[in-house]
């Protein structure tokens, strides 16, 4: 069963019709009959498990990438060469990757399992004339269902009676405020949040009773539409991802094409065997082959997460660390991401003045100022009765907990609470000295709520609160100055008016004596009037303090913000200017953007700041049309309703404290804090991580490439190989990942947040930096077999001349990573010295490395290697100096001292 009646929105009809239309009835429900044959046309009410793959599916789906064949091919070769450690070395490697990819595979099917367990166990239900309880998977459409407060709704409903229903749709809708419910009719078009006449599966009633029949079950219902959407949309590649896909397949190119030319030449014009020439290609391609860099990058991006987890930031997928550096546009939910997702009162207004209220939501701490900015009087008579009457005309209950309020009821009574205790006023000292002797509920159709009480004196007084033109209507006096006097409407319409500008609601106060013989209330009694107005309260979920400052930090770094909630335009534009999201900010509602097309939503998209009003599938076009447009997005949520958009977003960025199981599930970075100004700081984790991925590719190729040149010169040349493979597979795994991995702890540079994002597009090394690696591969190239052929032309063994090779190679290496510290200014400036500390570290740890390598007889014997003189070291060193002292004459030169990356 969907939501349509032959064609009708179950909403836009009345509960009569929806009743005769699905064959109940109301005072006896469904026969079992009838529940029978819906069972079995129907299903039970509940949302299937998404299919999920094997577990040895899931493992050797991470073994599809090309530098993973490039590591095992690597590995095939080494084991061919007898060195099994070296081989295990980078098997290892290709199984941390598999581990890692396998572990996060499943967070499709984990949203989908976050959803289903919010869906209840049991429901009230009428069949055959009696009232029942059954499993809330054995609904079927037609059933007649109970609610009361406290319960989560078990199956969509068209509601057939309320009594003061209440309903809080926060993770379906995004609404701050519990949504008020009737039987009425509404508008077929209406929104989620404003079909009233219907209670949907999955949230939670508040207040209040009510009793519907079920129009929709399972993935019928709309979370189970939701639902849905989690299940289809792709998780997006990350641009590191596509980059290193793109780069993978062109290193193997490389690779290919100068191992096919080594074999030609050697064979064709120096008439070399062809087992000889195999053996030799394989050590080019040995050598080419980058085996550390996925170990680094992995290695880099694991402590990316670390430190983000330090900025309370916590990564479920590791590429994601990376990709937070090139996001270009955040898609932002309202409430409980930019705001506290807590009713607060911010502004008092009487009749002789207005007060300015801070501080936190429903506990004491925080000031009242007078609009002066003065603290408060709080001895005030006007304050003091507007705060008591607000204690006491209230069912919610504020408890303390790890010296935090915690609140028991709905959010508006609790921010009376808070109010109350900021003047000084205890409610429960007031509920005991002024006790309630009845009370008339709030309800969406009278707007108000009355309670009647007294003062253990004979004194009975009634305490009324409701919407300001519902209260309004009963007062023909207002408390001003201690005393009671005509009532200005002007003034309090003004004040109204103002309000709702600023997106605020208001709550009218007011008071009247009552006979002392009273017991009990009737509408009667408040319809009469009579009553004097205390005053009114504007009541906000106000921006988190921080909220401000990180949105102008991400505008800062070129970075847009788009609003995206489920709130009323208003509210939302009042919100989006007190962050200053934009100068003049403009809204769209969820109905415009339906009647897009697609490329003019990507182009609506471009220039609105805020979206209202919005359904999930809303949210998920609206993250698509940015995508279409060559944004890299960033989706944040909390709800229920965020979770499909976290999923299609580049990175989706959940609430870990108020945020569902669902939306947390379905992101790949989640806020241990919900501070939106995290996200800010895992953006400039991000960044940094990019940056020394970039330094440890720029320092890694280099290395391959000096190697592969240095065969290959050899080669051509017709002499004997420099280098053996084994020595080759020693620099490798020694030199290019001891020494690249101290570019991973490399702090961010300065400015890192005051350049734009780099464009997804871009290669992961550009001209500039290919320019880079052939420069410094021609220097190891002349370093190392020149020193080699300087070697053997003074008569030293065919073992010397190779040490004094692999150890050129070895400190002009070290001396690179000093300057590939920074890219592209200088590497001795003050804030590179300032964090020189590990690169300095992995230099030394390398040497003495080297020195093993050149001295202890077990490693002669393993590596052919010899020791040398001091003669031939103070060449190496030699060698290493003039590496640096060019690399850092090619940066001014190319007048880049001071100027960011071309990203920038």
């Amino acid at each position: 069963m969907n939501r349509d009646l032959d064609g009708t929105k179950v909403w836009a009809v009345g509960g009569s019709v929806v009743l005769d239309r699905l064959g109940s009835d109301r005072t006896r429900g469904l026969s079992a009959s009838q529940v029978a044959d819906r069972q079995a046309s129907e299903g039970p009410n509940a949302l299937p498990p998404a299919p999920r793959r094997s577990a040895l599916r899931r493992f050797l789906a991470q073994l599809q990438n090309l530098l993973i064949y490039i590591l095992l091919a690597a590995a095939g070769v080494t084991l061919l060469l007898g060195h099994r450690v070296d081989a295990g070395v980078i098997l290892g490697v290709v199984l941390i990757n598999a581990v890692i990819g396998f572990i996060q595979e499943g967070r499709a099917e984990d949203a989908l399992a976050g959803i289903r367990d919010m869906l209840p166990s049991n429901a009230r239900v009428l069949r055959d004339g009696h009232r029942r309880e059954v499993a809330a998977r054995e609904l079927v459409t037609g059933d007649i269902v109970w609610l009361s407060a406290g319960d989560r709704v078990p199956a969509d409903l068209r509601l057939l009676e309320t009594r003061h229903l209440r309903i809080d749709e926060a993770t379906l809708t995004g609404e701050s405020v519990p949504s008020d419910k009737h039987a009425e009719v509404v508008a077929a078009e209406a929104a989620v949040a404003d079909r009233h006449g219907m209670a949907h599966s999955g949230t939670l009633v508040t207040h209040g009773q009510g009793v519907g029949v079920v129009t929709a079950i399972g993935l019928a219902t709309e979370i189970g539409r939701i639902s849905a959407l989690v299940g289809r949309e792709p998780t997006l590649s990350t641009p590191l991802m596509r980059q290193m896909a793109r780069f993978a397949a062109d290193v193997s190119w490389v690779i290919l094409g100068l191992a096919s030319v080594a074999f030609a030449f050697g064979v064709g014009l120096h008439h070399r065997t062809v087992s000889e020439m195999f053996l030799a290609s394989v050590g080019l391609a040995v050598a080419a082959i980058p085996e550390g860099l996925p170990a680094i990058m992995t290695i880099a991006l694991a402590i990316g997460v670390k430190r983000m987890a330090g900025r309370r930031a916590i990564i479920r997928r590791l590429p994601a660390v990376e990709a937070l550096g090139s996001v270009t546009i955040i898609c932002t939910d309202k409430t409980g991401t930019l705001t506290r997702n807590e009713m607060t009162v911010e502004q008092c207004l009487l009749a002789d003045g207005r007060f300015e209220v801070s501080g936190e939501a429903y506990g004491a701490s925080g000031d009242v100022r007078a609009a002066s900015g003065a603290l408060a009087d709080l001895s005030n008579p006007g304050l003091i009765e507007l705060a008591r009457a607000g204690a006491l005309c209230n069912d919610a209950e504020v408890t303390m907990a790890d010296g935090q309020a915690r609140l028991a009821g709905e959010p508006t009574e609790g921010a009376l609470l808070g109010f109350a205790l900021k003047v000084g006023i205890d409610p429960a000292f007031e509920q005991a000295a002024f006790p309630r002797t009845d009370v008339i509920p709030f309800d969406s159709r009278h707007k108000f709520m009355a309670s009647l009480h007294h003062d253990h004196a004979g004194h009975r007084f009634v305490y009324l609160k409701g919407a300001p033109e519902r209260v309004l209507e009963c007062c023909s006096r207002q408390r001003q100055a201690g005393d009671d006097r005509p009532i200005d409407r002007a003034l309090w319409l003004h004040q109204m008016e103002v309000a709702a500008a600023a997106g605020r609601r208001l709550l009218a106060v007011a008071t009247r004596l009552a006979d002392p013989r009273t017991e009990c209330l009737a509408f009667e009694d408040i319809q009469r009037g009579g009553f004097s107005l205390l005053g009114m309260l504007a009541i906000s979920d106000p921006p988190r303090e921080e909220a401000a400052e990180a949105i102008r930090r991400c505008r800062a770094a070129g970075i847009g913000i788009r609003m995206i909630t489920g709130d009323h335009a208003t509210t939302a534009l009042a919100i989006a200017r007190r962050l200053g999201l934009a100068r003049d900010p403009i809204a769209m509602s969820g109905s415009e953007i339906e009647s897009l097309a697609a490329e003019e939503l990507a182009e609506a998209a471009q220039r609105t700041a805020v979206f209202a009003r919005t359904s999930p599938e809303h949210k998920l076009r609206l993250v698509e049309a940015l995508q279409s447009r060559g944004h890299v997005v960033a989706m944040t949520g909390d709800g229920i309703n965020d979770a499909p958009a976290l999923r299609q977003a580049d990175i989706g960025v959940a609430m870990g404290c108020k945020g569902t199981e669902a939306a947390r599930d379905a992101s790949e970075m989640v806020l241990a804090d919900d501070n939106f100004a995290s996200i800010s700081a895992a953006i400039e984790e991000g960044r940094t991580v990019y940056d020394n991925l970039r330094k440890a590719i720029v320092f890694i190729l280099p290395t391959n490439g000096g190697e592969a040149l240095v065969i290959l010169a050899a080669v051509v040349a017709g002499t004997e190989l420099p280098i053996t493979p084994a020595q080759i597979l020693w620099v490798n795994m020694i030199t290019a990942v001891t020494l690249a991995l101290a570019l991973a702890f490399e702090p961010a540079e300065e400015r890192v947040m005051a350049r734009p994002p780099r464009c997804a597009r871009e290669a992961l090394i550009d001209r500039f930096l290919v320019w880079r690696v052939l420069l410094v591969s021609m220097l190891l190239l002349a370093g190392s077999f020149g020193l080699y052929l300087f070697e053997v032309a003074q008569g030293a063994p065919i073992e010397v001349a190779r040490t004094v090779a692999v150890n050129a190679l070895v400190v002009g290496e070290a001396a690179y990573l000093l300057s590939a510290r920074r890219l592209f200014g200088p590497s001795f400036a003050n804030d590179a010295l300032r964090s020189i500390g590990p690169a300095l570290a992995a230099i030394a740890a390398v040497m003495l490395a080297q020195l093993a390598f050149s001295y202890l007889p077990p490693m002669q014997r393993l590596f052919a290697s010899a020791s040398l003189g001091a003669g031939s070291w103070s060449r190496i060193l030699a060698v290493g100096l003039v590496t640096l002292l060019v690399v850092e004459a090619e940066k001014r030169l190319m007048g880049l001292g001071r100027t960011p990356a071309p990203d920038a």
